[in-house]
């Protein structure tokens, strides 16, 4: 697996992998009541909450995935595993839904918080205001065959360090999601901690 592509299956949009019963095995703890708190700083502050997930497999290496050319957010782009909070979803149901949509794979647990920001404005296209949490998550299924979204990536990565440095040169588009993964990646390394949420 190691920095190169990874063999994508079959999945489409709307294939969410069997993920029945999403909200009943998610594994959020030891972040619940900060991730409530965000979610509601968020709402208060009239943003629409996005969430993200830096997966890490047992070889050091981060999931990326390029964002088509034709997307509305970002084209061309690299980007991690997330996407917007649904009326009515906490956002680790976000989060798990988010993950099975787009590589088939289930959330076993959110290991920390990488970083929290917002953006939007134009950037969203409809002028709303993001707050956008990423962690660090635990996933299970098989790891070298994502079913990628074929109308939103066109294609996927497993990295360790230096292959992300190297895509980050190489880049044309934004590199922030890669310099996100950067920071996650380390957060799982030996002597690597969680960061709190900020406040």
């Amino acid at each position: 697996m190691s920095g190169g592509p990874v063999s994508a299956g079959s999945g489409g949009s709307g294939d969410t992998g069997g993920t029945g019963g999403i909200g009943d095995a998610v594994g959020c703890a030891p972040h619940p009541r900060e991730f409530a708190r965000i979610q509601r700083e968020a709402s208060a502050a009239g943003a629409r909450c996005v969430v993200g997930a830096v997966l890490v497999n047992p070889l050091g290496e981060v999931f990326l995935q390029r964002r088509a050319p034709h997307v509305r957010l970002f084209p061309g782009c690299w980007d991690i595993v997330g996407g917007h909070v649904e009326e009515g979803e906490t956002l680790c149901v976000a989060l798990a839904r988010e993950i099975a949509e787009e590589t088939g794979w289930r959330l076993v647990r959110v290991d920390g918080v990488v970083d929290v920001f917002d953006w939007g404005g134009g950037d969203g296209g409809d002028g709303a205001r993001r707050r956008e949490i990423d962690v660090l998550a635990t996933v299970t299924g098989d790891l070298t065959r994502p079913r990628i979204e074929r109308d939103k990536f066109v294609e996927a990565r497993w990295l360790d360090a230096a292959g992300l440095r190297r895509l980050a040169d190489s880049s044309t588009g934004d590199t922030g999601m890669i310099d996100l993964a950067l920071r996650g990646l380390a957060m799982r390394a030996p002597g690597g901690s969680a960061a709190p949420p900020p406040r």
